[in-house]
């Protein structure tokens, strides 16, 4: 059932015409990995490198936040690294990044999310954050656990350069809350 699935979004192509280019679904973990990552969208490095992450803000998550291998981070048993959509939605008119397509998330990612058997949720960014947590507050999502489908969840804020300003206004982020997060992530992976 989860290869057919995976099968299913890997060729899927609805929203080409929107784009106007042809999507690539970036699919990256298996039902049974511990840890589901779950960010925004692929940057358009990740459109044209197939693999997550792949970026300055994967670089910032991996080595600076995580302090973990890429032989951890793109070990699919450790970690299954999904979005709100599996494919980069293009720029636009001013040259930022579009929104996800909802019709991805409701089609795909919800199925998804129901079949695989984790320990720990990672949500990236507001917009993810949004959309697990609509009621609560940005900022106390990210300084305190959270529980999503009866499993813990941590949500934190996007590691783009785009972010600096928000980490430098939050100082306990990386004085702090990064270290804990990143003691429970090793605790985790070292099963």
């Amino acid at each position: 059932m989860f290869e057919k699935l995976k099968n299913e979004i890997e060729k899927c192509r609805d929203c080409e015409e929107k784009f106007g280019f042809e999507p690539h679904p970036i699919f990256w973990g298996k039902q049974n990995s511990k840890i589901v990552q779950i960010s925004q969208a692929p940057s358009n490095n990740v459109h044209h490198s197939l693999k997550p992450f792949t970026d300055m803000s994967g670089k910032t998550l991996k080595y600076e936040w995580y302090q973990i291998t890429d032989e951890e981070f793109y070990n699919q048993d450790n970690f299954y690294i999904g979005a709100l959509a599996h494919c980069y939605p293009g720029k636009d008119k001013k040259g930022n990044d579009r929104n996800p397509p909802k019709c991805c998330f409701t089609k795909w990612v919800e199925q998804e999310l129901k079949m695989i058997d984790n320990q720990l949720y990672i949500i990236i960014g507001a917009k993810a954050a949004k959309t697990f947590f609509p009621e609560k507050d940005y900022e106390e999502l990210i300084f305190r656990n959270q529980t999503w489908n009866h499993k813990m969840a941590i949500v934190l804020p996007h590691p783009s350069p785009l972010n600096k300003k928000w980490l430098k206004d939050h100082p306990d982020f990386m004085n702090k809350r990064i270290i804990e997060v990143r003691k429970i992530i090793k605790e985790i992976i070292k099963d």
